[in-house]
């Protein structure tokens, strides 16, 4: 008689998990592969998690598996062990891990049982013709590097096992050639090698990086990408790749954490402090920090690499917990940019511009080089203001303005950045019926069109989230930039780092001290890592790069360390500030954010999970341990119609959090169905 084969199944649904199921006589599955279940009405596509000598349930009440996909090598044993420690880390049920890191081709049922399944989708992709790619003639340069380097490289392959190396390296230091020369190494002994950009817009300069390198070592077929912005048969062929041990470098933005590798020999976190790496919806995740366990898991170095590291990372690289590389030196270019304040307390602006700022625009086209104009702030302006009775256009779902958008073949509109609302700009005051509607501050679009008017010969164009949109629009951009087509640049953060831009020879930041005066106690490294990576596209390859700070407030700190380049200063001043108030690094938070159609019920929800510290028995332990704070309304209480509240929670020690949180959740879940409201749980959060 044959025995009867019992496996545990991950599913992406909202529930613990995982889900047993009986495999028929007919079937046979292994750990790490795909399987099609029935799960209440529905068909899933679930992931097999181990196999058990008998179910949790009795017998009877286990269903049947439907199918196993076996066009894919199992996934390896490492990777389900990494989204499991995901799960229960960022306490989360693993099949909300698993899955959603996988193409969606591979977790629809459909693609393997509808009429035009033709055997799946990894057996279409295989029939398709192969695209000829043009091989990239290998570039025959000599990178010779420069002492420090060389130091850096030789310190990294002098590790034998796990280490976590923070290499800061100024920008234009060479950090990217440091990279390679890692990645060439471990390619030569058969390894693989994970490189995490922070944005999508990096990926092709980058990947136009790695195969002029490395193709003559690993092949056209070497390299793979992976990020959000591929279109779905793009993502499948990447994974399928990976999955099959064919790609040897996995580039990408934070989902490729999640790639399925299966002989990793390095991981690279360039921009490491940068918040792109937190993911801030689903399973709120720090690719970052992810980065880390894997290469703890995996007994490989990972390396972090930024002009301005996050406080935490600079922290335990001062305690020895990381090797800390510095790279003090530009290396193609003699000097750093000179950094310059113009205090705009006493000075009339043209349109938010200073007139030494425009003269420094006029004189850098007239000598041929480009100038970048940084503004993190999208659209025309930023709010739509009535002098007579101060009516200001609100957006009617959320507690913030619209901003004013000009939209070719639309005219002029009103948006909303939380929720999506588009609506007509009024002709006259919705309140009192004035027609002089006055339009307050400004945003990109309105800085482009005037600089185009100051500067009728120049070329001037604007890279954002909005001149974007289309796919390719963004890498289309950057090519006329890198060309010098575009003699003057104005941006948001899209363009503030990564970019290697050769003509760029000044740099002008607009509305710099928004970020000064935040709630946020992040906002000063954030502000100071913001203004180092736009400062650093200055002069990277003319002499005599400047930037250009517009400020009210010259005197304040942050501006102070960084006309002097002096991150050192900074961040140990900051470390120090942080330690005194016993903020992260020196404590560790969780956040609840509960979402209600009024903020009372979101806040009466919070203060009833919050007196479990007091009321329940099996948390008494904890209360010296851990602190609550007040339940407080968010900064933008309402957002499409819905209203919020958050609760933090504070503990010195990260794994007496975690232990708190394993008795404290599941009476949050019990008060939240007792409730009917919706919350959601976020460790480490990089925003309160």
């Amino acid at each position: 008689m044959k025995h009867t084969q019992w496996i545990r199944v991950a599913l992406d649904v909202p529930l613990a998990g995982p889900f047993d199921y009986r495999v028929p006589a007919s079937l046979k599955a292994a750990k790490g592969q795909r399987v099609l279940v029935p799960f209440g009405r529905r068909e899933l596509v679930g992931i097999v998690l181990e196999t058990m000598e008998s179910p949790s349930y009795p017998e009877d009440q286990v269903k049947d598996i439907l199918m196993v996909f076996d066009d894919l090598p199992a996934l390896p044993q490492d990777w389900l062990d990494f989204g499991q420690f995901a799960a229960s880390y960022y306490h989360r049920p693993v099949g909300e891990v698993l899955l959603p890191a996988m193409p969606s081709t591979l977790r629809k049922p459909g693609s393997y049982t509808g009429k035009l399944s033709k055997g799946g989708p990894v057996a279409r992709l295989d029939r398709r013709k192969k695209t000829g790619k043009t091989p990239e003639p290998p570039e025959d340069k000599m990178y010779v590097l420069n002492p420090e380097q060389q130091d850096a490289v030789d310190a990294v392959q002098a590790i034998e096992g796990f280490k976590t190396v923070l290499l800061h390296g100024v920008t234009g230091s060479g950090k990217t050639e440091v990279y390679l020369h890692l990645a060439l190494d471990v390619l030569t002994k058969g390894k693989q090698v994970l490189f995490l950009v922070p944005e999508i817009n990096l990926t092709p300069q980058f990947e136009q990086a790695l195969l002029a390198r490395f193709q003559q070592v690993v092949g056209l077929d070497g390299i793979a990408v992976l990020h959000s912005g591929l279109a779905d048969g793009e993502r499948l062929k990447a994974w399928v790749a990976i999955q099959r041990g064919q790609a040897r470098v996995v580039l990408g933005t934070r989902m490729a954490i999640f790639a399925p590798l299966q002989e990793s020999g390095l991981i690279i976190v360039d921009e490491e402090h940068d918040a792109s790496y937190k993911q801030q919806e689903g399973l709120r995740y720090s690719a970052r920090d992810l980065a880390i366990w894997r290469a703890h898991q995996l007994s490989i170095p990972v390396v972090l690499g930024s002009a301005t590291p996050s406080l935490e990372s600079w922290h335990h690289a001062n305690v020895g917990r990381y090797l800390k590389l510095s790279l003090t030196k530009r290396a193609k270019t003699t000097y750093m940019p000179a950094i310059k304040l113009v205090d705009t307390k006493q000075l009339k602006l043209e349109q938010g511009f200073a007139p030494v700022v425009l003269q420094s625009i006029r004189e850098r086209f007239e000598r041929g080089e480009q100038s970048l104009v940084f503004l993190n702030r999208r659209g025309y302006a930023p709010v739509i203001h009535c002098a007579s009775c101060s009516w200001m256009s609100q957006c009617p779902r959320c507690s913030v303005y619209t901003v004013m958008h000009r939209m070719p073949g639309h005219g002029n509109v009103l948006q909303c950045h939380h929720c999506g609302y588009y609506g007509r700009v009024p002709v006259k005051c919705p309140d009192c019926g004035n027609q002089d509607l006055e339009m307050l501050g400004r945003g990109t679009q309105r800085v482009e069109e005037f600089l185009r008017d100051v500067f009728p010969d120049a070329c001037v164009e604007r890279i954002d989230a909005d001149s974007t949109r289309l796919k390719g629009s963004a890498r289309q951009l950057f090519d006329r930039v890198h060309s010098g087509e575009i003699d003057i640049l104005v941006g948001t953060q899209m363009v503030a780092k990564g970019h290697d831009f050769r003509k760029l020879g000044l740099v002008c930041v607009l509305n710099a001290d928004a970020m000064l005066f935040s709630s946020d106690f992040r906002a000063p490294e954030k502000l100071f890592a913001q203004l180092v990576q736009v400062s650093g596209r200055a002069g990277r390859h003319v002499a005599g790069g400047e930037v250009l700070i517009q400020t009210a407030y010259p005197e304040q700190a942050v501006y102070q360390a960084l006309i002097r380049h002096n991150y050192d200063t900074f961040a140990n001043a900051s470390l120090e500030e942080r330690k005194i108030t016993s903020l992260p690094p020196f404590s560790h938070h969780v956040l609840i954010t509960a979402q209600a159609k009024t903020v009372n019920e979101a806040m009466q929800f919070l203060q009833e999970t919050k007196q479990q510290l007091i009321t329940e028995p099996q948390l008494a332990g904890f209360q010296a341990v851990i602190n609550m704070y007040d339940p407080v309304p968010l900064r933008i209480v309402r957002v499409a119609h819905v209203e919020r509240a958050q609760l933090l929670i504070e503990s010195a020690s990260r794994p007496v959090l975690q232990a708190f949180l394993g008795y404290w959740l599941p009476l949050v879940q019990d008060i939240g169905r007792r409730h009917r409201i919706r919350y959601f749980t976020e460790v480490d959060p990089l925003e309160i």
